[in-house]
Order: C-alpha cells, then structure tokens, then sequence
C-alpha cells in the first residue's frame, strides 16, 4: 500500500494550519469505527467538508504489522488535507507511527476520547485525559522526531467532571507543541446527555491554539450555533454526515445526487458491501418510508442494491 503511493503522495501534502489561518470556521469529517475511510472521504470533500479523519488506528499494531498498515491504511492524491489517528499509550511507539505515516499525510491525532470499555482497559482513549503529562510526553516526542514542521499533531479528548483538569490538560499539551485540540464536550460517563457547549468555549477562551468542537452536530445550522456558543476555530461531525453527507455544503437532507456520487466512489473503490450498503442505510434513514426501509436494509448484494435504486429513484 505504502510504496505504491509513495510517488503520487509526497508533493501533495498539505499544510491543515492554513485552514485555522483562513478565518473560516473549519468543517471536519470525524474519525469514525468503519465509516470515514478514504470512500467515504472523498464523498464528503466533494460536499465542502475542508479536513478528514481517518477510523482510529492502533499505533502498536500499525508499527508492528505491514498487515494491518495495509487494511487499516489507504489514500490517494485528492485525499487532502488528511489526518491520521492513532490510539497510543507510549510515547515513542506514537512516534514510530507518525514517521510511518508522515510522508502520506498532512499530521496524526491522538485518541484521547474513546470512552470504549476495550480502549479504556488497554489504556488507550479516554482514559489518558487522567494522564496529562503521558499526553504531554507523547506529543513532544513526535514534535521533536518528526522533521517535517507542517506535519501536524492534534488531540481529541473528552471532558473532565471538573473542567480545571481540562484546561490543565490542555494548557499541557499546547506547551508540549500540539497544533489543535479537538474537544467532545461530554465526560467519560456521558453518552446521550447534552453536550456541555458551554465547557468547550471555557477552553477556547484558555487557550492560544485552535479548538475544534464535537458533538450532536447535525446540520449546517447546528454547525453555525455551536460556532457561536463555542467561539472554536473548527466543528468536527461524525453521526451528522454519516446522515448527509452533504451537510456542510447547506443541505438540510441527502440530496439524490450525493447518492449517486457515493455509488460512484464506492464502485470504483472496490468498497465491501457491508460498507457501501450501510452508508445508503445511514444517507437515505431520512428520505425513506418504514415500508422502504424494511425492504432495502435487508438486501444482500450490490448487484440487488443497484437494482432497487435503479427501480425506485432512477440511479
């Protein structure tokens, strides 16, 4: 995978701090378990979305097996700017990574808000907001072993019950040289409950760097109203445009033709059924009927999801 891109790649890596610099609120694809894969990307960029996550990626493994950089790992030259997260717990196996990665992306994330029970117990996730100075360790080890000075080097987390913690682990890692802080302003208890929009603006006001705020954003209008609670510099979306893709470029619904282009890439793709089918359930849960529904989310092969958009919407 690696070497076959390495031509194509390296005179394409972009710069993912001149989107903080635009003066333009930054629209961000999550890292997303199965779904933001470089398919999926390559829809939402289409539909005004400015910077991409990859599915969190286990740095251990991804140093240690050319298996799991190939299935875990893909791109190509229209995939940017692109972020890579990675779940780490020491700080030199995060660097190990980041060099991998390095000449084939524009900057790596660290998971520091996966409140999985898996993650949590591996020591990975959420967990690490309760390590500021192993978060700090990690990101100063990659500023100082990667070369590349627009390489960036971000972080996600969630909150803490007692939002000084927060700001203290955010205060760390800005001096420890991280570029921008995403935050999901839920705990690690909090699943379903509103979002605290209220803490992620105290951050913002804390510090000097970007802050991105994450969760419960849905529409392009939500993206606005929590720019305006928050002050971020950037909105990070993952169930919203799993939903419509075309969210950040204003429309209210999966428009017909983002259909169309998610058939299209995913062909071309080579995208297993399982994925392509479940990204149409995701796109069309809106502009589809209980009765519709019952009929398309049980079909089995592309060849029969083809046919029936074919049949019923014309595609």
């Amino acid at each position: 995978m690696i070497d076959d891109i390495r031509e194509t790649k390296e005179c394409q890596l972009k710069d993912p701090m001149d989107l903080f610099h635009s003066g333009q609120v930054v629209k961000i694809c999550a890292p997303m378990v199965r779904y933001s894969k470089l398919a999926f990307r390559t829809l939402v960029r289409k539909y005004s979305c400015d910077l991409c996550y990859t599915p969190m990626i286990v740095a251990a493994d991804f140093v240690r097996s050319a298996k799991a950089r190939d299935s875990e790992f893909t791109t190509n030259k229209g995939d940017h700017p692109l972020i890579v997260q990675f779940a780490a717990k020491e700080a030199q196996v995060l660097c190990d990574a980041a060099r991998i990665i390095c000449p084939f992306a524009d900057g790596i994330d660290l998971n520091c808000g996966c409140p999985q029970r898996w993650a949590m117990s591996e020591g990975y996730g959420a967990c690490l907001i309760n390590k500021p100075e192993l978060v700090k360790d990690m990101v100063r080890h990659v500023r100082r072993q990667i070369n590349n000075p627009k390489f960036s080097v971000s972080i996600k987390i969630r909150i803490h019950e007692d939002l000084k913690r927060t700001v203290d682990l955010c205060q760390k890692a800005e001096a420890a040289g991280v570029s921008w802080i995403t935050v999901h302003g839920r705990s690690i208890e909090e699943r379903h409950q509103p979002v605290h929009y209220d803490a992620i603006k105290i951050i913002k006001q804390s510090m000097s760097i970007p802050i991105v705020a994450n969760g419960d954003i849905k529409s392009l209008k939500d993206a606005e109203n929590v720019h305006h609670l928050t002050e971020a510099d950037g909105i990070m979306v993952a169930r919203g445009l799993l939903a419509n893709p075309a969210m950040f470029a204003g429309y209210e619904e999966t428009p017909f033709q983002c259909i169309q282009d998610w058939v299209d890439i995913a062909l071309e793709h080579g995208t297993p059924f399982t994925c392509f089918h479940h990204h149409l359930m995701y796109m069309m849960e809106r502009i589809t009927s209980k009765q519709e529904k019952k009929v398309f989310n049980v079909l089995s092969s592309t060849s029969a999801v083809l046919d029936y958009l074919n049949d019923h919407y014309g595609l």
